[in-house]
């Protein structure tokens, strides 16, 4: 009877133990393109202008504890340069030849490490990392701060990055022979949707 009673408390004990552990595992999401935008926000000298990204792959590898986001493992992002597009195709051209897309397809972003997690709530959180961020075949460590919402089996990431495109060896782009030029930080701002 009492080895009975010792066998039921270690297997419920192993149950408990095996299930706390599943319930912060890595889980794996991708993105949702249709549901996730990225804008590439600039100015000139004439008027602002902007650029949507219409093509974009993306992965997290996240932990989470009872709905709530306590790590996050993996975080891989990438946008088809040629996919930018501001609705002008001349502006689109010159982006393109700036970016020189003939060699460079890509705009890709790679996790290196999470620096803080800081949840206001139990779905609501403030992430501070730092990754790779490759433009035109120049690589850089940058610093990149976003919130991240969990609802069911659904994260989204939003935020902006500001930065300046001589810093990826990128000359701003120029039309007219010269004289409309685009300055040289750029905003980016995205909300990006992953789904398991």
């Amino acid at each position: 009877m009492k080895t009975t009673k010792k066998f039921s408390l270690g297997l419920v004990s192993f149950l408990l133990m095996v299930f706390s552990v599943q319930t912060s595992i890595g889980q794996n999401f991708n993105i949702n393109k249709g549901a996730s935008n990225l804008k590439v926000l600039g100015t000139s000298n004439i008027h602002d202008w902007e650029l949507d990204a219409k093509d974009f792959q993306g992965n997290l590898k996240a932990q989470l504890e009872d709905g709530q986001l306590v790590k996050i493992d993996e975080l891989n992002f990438a946008v088809v340069a040629e996919s930018l597009k501001s609705g002008k195709g001349g502006m689109d051209k010159n982006t393109y030849k700036a970016l020189d897309t003939d060699k460079h397809q890509r705009i890709t972003f790679q996790l290196q490490n999470v620096k803080n997690i800081d949840c206001t709530s139990k779905t609501n959180c403030k992430v501070t990392t730092s990754g790779y961020l490759t433009i035109a075949g120049t690589k850089k460590s940058v610093e990149l701060i976003f919130d991240a919402k969990v609802t069911g089996d659904k994260i989204t990431l939003s935020g902006n990055h500001k930065l300046k495109m001589t810093d990826f060896k990128v000359d701003p782009p120029t039309a007219m022979f010269g004289t409309i030029t685009t300055g040289d930080e750029v905003n980016i701002k995205f909300q990006t949707v992953f789904t398991k």
